[in-house]
């Protein structure tokens, strides 16, 4: 999830969140240039339906499950709006304005739409599925059929947490993971006919309890969000791997009680590019069993792109990986084009971001922040993959 809000909060607020967890990146505001890049050559392609994506043959890529035609990722995590509403604040009572983010996302050349949802809201009981977000996710999806664009399905969110059921923080690990397998053997079970579904992510940036036993599921609030859980608050004599494994295996094995055909991953904090040398934990061998491809999140820091690079090795494990969050938060924008472009051979696709704001409507604000969503959005659009033309 992005460690960088544009809500209504302040800079002060911003920056004070931001620096209280060490994992969270640095935010350097003034870091984007208006710089001009030569355009990829994308030309949308109306006439493109979509197929399911699977994985290569030869375990590296990502391939039309039908053709065979190569599949790059290129997306966006639709994450807030511009006034920082998560989606289900808003997909019921301003669903035009879902459908025109859509449209405005798949004329910046995004091919997967990143969507977070809200156990909360999918949950209204521990055994007892919300069946009207079920129904308005089936909506969204058959939004992205229209549209043109696969989804990235991010679940157990629990972003705001004053919207957390009292029932549910109050249960223990075995109680809670029960709830998540619930929770996703209820949107799989939704979504697992559409070929639109690129991926089920399981949790965003999950993590687990070291040496000392942990008291609270939710860490490292920033601006009045919680982007980062933890699935173990004990590890009770067992390794951080062990936990991994179990989680893992749980939440996809439900899954693949109803959808035994789309993707499967979880989107990590690259702990490599935090602490060298470390080793990733849910993609070790005994957990990276049961997932399809790598998701991991990089924001290259100034002058440290080969460390990016570097760190980014740790987790080419064989399958293919997406970089499933990148921004130019603390390097310019030639560094995220360098990083992206030298990444290219091991990489199978980037997702950034968009707020739901235009690149029109941020230059207008007339500030800072306009002129910095704007000129990435400009570089999004026009380094968009051109996509293969059918024989």
């Amino acid at each position: 999830m992005p460690h960088f809000y544009f809500g209504q909060s302040s800079s002060g607020r911003l920056l004070r969140c931001c620096m209280s967890t060490m994992w969270l990146r640095y935010i350097l505001l003034a870091l984007l240039m208006v710089t001009e890049f030569p355009r990829s050559g994308y030309s949308q392609d109306k006439s493109i339906t979509l197929e399911r994506i699977r994985v290569s043959d030869d375990g590296r890529h990502f391939v039309g499950a039908e053709t065979g035609r190569p599949f790059v990722v290129w997306g966006v995590n639709y994450d807030h709006d511009e006034a920082g509403r998560l989606l289900e604040d808003y997909w019921e009572t301003e669903w035009q304005k879902v459908e025109q983010d859509f449209a405005e996302i798949r004329s910046l050349g995004a091919n997967v739409v990143r969507i977070h949802l809200q156990l909360s809201k999918f949950m209204k009981a521990a055994d007892q599925p919300n069946e009207v977000s079920l129904s308005q996710l089936s909506r969204l999806v058959g939004l992205a059929e229209k549209t043109g664009v696969y989804l990235d399905l991010t679940g157990l969110g629990c972003y705001h947490k004053q919207d957390v059921p009292p029932w549910y923080d109050q249960l223990d690990e075995a109680a809670r993971w029960d709830v998540q397998a619930r929770f996703w053997q209820a949107v799989a079970k939704t979504c697992h006919e559409s070929p639109a579904i690129f991926c089920y992510d399981l949790m965003n940036e999950p993590i687990i309890a070291g040496a000392k036993k942990e008291s609270e599921w939710l860490a490292g609030e920033l601006a009045g969000k919680f982007f980062v859980q933890r699935i173990a608050l004990d590890l009770a004599g067992r390794t951080r791997e062990e936990v991994a494994r179990q989680w893992v295996k749980k939440l996809t094995s439900s899954i693949r009680e109803v959808d035994d055909t789309h993707l499967l991953t979880v989107g990590v904090i690259p702990w490599a590019h935090v602490f060298p040398g470390a080793k990733p934990v849910f993609y070790a061998p005994q957990s990276a069993e049961y997932l399809d491809f790598v998701s991991v999140h990089f924001y290259p820091k100034k002058g440290e792109v080969d460390k990016a690079l570097s760190a980014l090795k740790v987790y080419d494990i064989g399958k293919p990986l997406v970089v499933e969050e990148i921004f130019p938060l603390s390097c310019e924008i030639e560094e995220i084009d360098d990083f992206i472009k030298r990444s290219g051979t091991s990489v199978s696709g980037w997702i950034s971001f968009y707020w739901g704001s235009t690149i029109e409507e941020n230059e207008d604000q007339g500030d800072l922040k306009g002129a910095i969503i704007a000129s990435w959005l400009r570089y999004f659009r026009d380094h968009a993959p051109v996509p293969e033309k059918p024989e």
